[in-house]
């Protein structure tokens, strides 16, 4: 289906033009910031450029002897995939290629002795999450017809169906009654803990994959993780909370709200909406989802996105320096399924792209991006792949219009997809492997210990 006709974009509420004076006015205090004309292609492709490249100065993997695939610390392995997740969107929407071979080559690094994405040497921080958020990059890239893998390597729809059977594999009644945990192997603090992006992972591969196969069977997943999110109370009213204990059997919600829990299930839902011909119960489930993440918009500065949990605040972490990147990356491809959502998204996405212009403003380079989009040209003093990844993609999501529909495997589909991959080796994902670090102890017990302090829970703040 065909997005709305990019005059559209014209289209502005009272909030939007609030936004509009805010920013001018910004603008005329400090003269900072990326140069990002919302309506010119040349202009966004210019910024996303130097944004792409300032963020791959972090990235060492293409470097002898070091990892590809791997971000140095502090980042964990997962926001490594997800930034490969932003690269594949940076092509997409620019055509720009000069990232693809790096891509490649990180993105098959990292798959594991059975094509998994279960990399042995991460498994002492391995959460289903983490593992998905590969999936999900290797998903777009079957979606956006990325140029395949060599025909002897793991192919990009093999890897996410990969992923998809050893996650179905984990799903786990005997506590909660279903869903996933949050940790892979039971020695890592945070195997008794079944939080809601590791099941929104899952519920958003399964929604893809049913859209891209045309198998009901993925479609039956995804209904069966979105209806026990509901059940087991991480979604209350279209609010998406972070988690339970199996221990409590998920009767301690921590009620934190983050973007990217959000933003997961937005995606889901509308590639169900598609696969189900517009049916109104995912219509109703999509619109409810949407219209609840106005609490991710300042009150100060409308339509600019925000981390409500932490930004004003000042507690984010290196792992919610990037949440808003994913929000900003699923409410654009939601429009590429579900087009009548085109208008109401890009009123959020024009204003906050306008904003995190304006933040990338600091280092030497006068380019690198902040977190706080609600500041201006007043550059925060942050910087990090996080804060880049963010600015990425709230800004090459102005091109969503321009760019076609992802393909399907009957329509346009180049990757070649495998149903059983996953399913077989002689990895054991349930066994012990190692021992855990003491940093990722510390990690995790900080976690544990606030949580259980936090009446409101909204310390629980690293979930990679």
């Amino acid at each position: 289906m065909a997005p709305l006709p990019f005059s559209n974009h014209q289209r502005m509420s009272l909030p939007w033009l609030s936004s509009v004076i805010w920013i001018l006015f910004s603008i005329s205090q400090l003269c900072a910031g990326l140069q990002l004309d919302l309506d010119d292609p040349d202009s966004i492709k210019a910024a996303t450029r130097q944004i792409t490249y300032d963020m791959m100065k972090y990235y060492d993997g293409n470097v002898t002897g070091r990892v590809p695939g791997n971000l140095p610390d502090p980042y964990y392995w997962w926001q490594c995939g997800a930034m490969f997740g932003s690269l594949l969107d940076y092509y997409y929407y620019t055509g720009d290629d000069q990232y693809n071979d790096l891509i490649t080559q990180g993105m098959l690094h990292q798959v594991g002795p059975n094509d998994d994405y279960m990399t042995p040497n991460q498994t002492k921080t391995t959460g289903n999450d983490d593992q998905g958020f590969w999936a999900l990059s290797a998903l777009s890239a079957a979606e956006q017809a990325f140029p395949n893998p060599p025909e002897d390597r793991p192919q990009w729809l093999a890897l996410a169906q990969a992923v998809f059977n050893t996650q179905a594999l984990r799903w786990d009644t005997q506590f909660c009654g279903g869903g996933l945990r949050w940790q892979v192997f039971t020695l890592n603090v945070g195997y008794d803990y079944k939080n809601t992006i590791s099941n929104g992972v899952f519920f958003n591969i399964a929604a893809r994959l049913a859209k891209y196969t045309g198998n009901q069977t993925y479609a039956d997943w995804a209904e069966r993780v979105y209806d026990w999110t509901v059940d087991v109370g991480f979604i209350q009213d279209f609010h998406f909370f972070d988690g339970a204990h199996t221990t409590l059997n998920c009767n301690d919600t921590n009620r934190v709200q983050w973007t990217y829990n959000a933003g997961v299930y937005m995606l889901g839902a509308a590639n169900m909406y598609n696969f189900t011909d517009g049916s109104e119960k995912w219509k109703a489930r999509l619109d409810g989802i949407f219209n609840q993440t106005s609490m991710f918009y300042s009150p100060n500065v409308p339509n600019v996105m925000f981390e409500h949990a932490c930004e004003p605040y000042g507690t984010c972490n290196t792992d919610n320096f990037s949440f808003k990147a994913y929000l900003a990356r699923w409410m654009a491809a939601t429009t590429k399924v579900a087009p009548y959502m085109y208008d109401q998204v890009m009123e959020k996405i024009r204003p906050s792209a306008a904003a995190a212009a304006l933040q990338c403003s600091g280092g030497e380079s006068g380019t690198l991006c902040g977190m706080k989009w609600t500041d201006g040209a007043k550059w925060d003093g942050t910087t990090g792949v996080g804060q880049q990844m963010s600015a990425l993609e709230i800004m090459q999501s102005l091109l969503v219009s321009r760019v076609a529909a992802p393909v399907t495997q009957d329509a346009g589909g180049i990757s070649k997809g495998d149903p059983s991959a996953g399913s077989s080796g002689t990895f054991d994902p349930t066994a012990p492997q190692g021992t855990i670090q003491q940093k990722d102890r510390v990690r995790a017990g900080i976690l544990t210990t606030l949580i259980l302090v936090s009446g409101i829970g909204s310390a629980w703040w690293m979930i990679s």
